[in-house]
């Protein structure tokens, strides 16, 4: 009888760990509870933006589909930095000849950016039209500010 040494049947690169199978999981149900859904379940997820400067305005592009802007999203400003945190619940109930059958889908989502210097709330406009919300920021006007001289004091 001679002695065989035996492989590992899992090749390093297929051992599941909990954050493979949580990939997995979601990759394998993606589009199935509808456009979104697997991106909105993991609440450990950034809001997906986008930021950019057009015609001196700052422009904020947040992909937030199937929500009702009027009740899902809140948007806030304090000490120069812009909060952005939606939320979106679906519940759906349906009663069958063998059966009564409920299901919900819920999560939430927040992200926070830095206005430029100067820009004030009152400034701040936000449209949302096919799933995605749009926060324009008009970027102030920079004032030229002359060099100051610092004159030094003998010790």
């Amino acid at each position: 009888m001679s002695l065989v040494k035996r492989e590992n049947a899992w090749p390093l690169d297929l051992v599941l760990t909990e954050d493979r199978v949580d990939r997995m999981f979601r990759d394998m149900f993606r589009g199935f509870f509808g456009e979104g859904w697997t991106d909105w379940a993991a609440d450990n997820k950034p809001m997906k933006v986008e930021e950019y400067v057009e015609d001196g305005t700052y422009v904020i592009r947040a992909e937030l589909p199937g929500i009702d802007p009027d009740t899902d999203v809140d948007i806030t400003v304090a000490d120069g930095i812009l909060h952005l945190a939606a939320s979106r619940e679906e519940r759906s109930e349906e009663d069958r000849p063998d059966g009564y059958r409920s299901e919900f889908h819920y999560g939430s989502l927040q992200r926070s950016l830095r206005l430029p210097e100067g820009a004030t709330a009152d400034d701040i406009t936000a449209t949302y039209g096919d799933g995605i919300l749009e926060v324009r920021v008009p970027a102030p006007k920079e004032v030229d500010k002359p060099a100051a001289k610092i004159p030094i004091t003998r010790g």
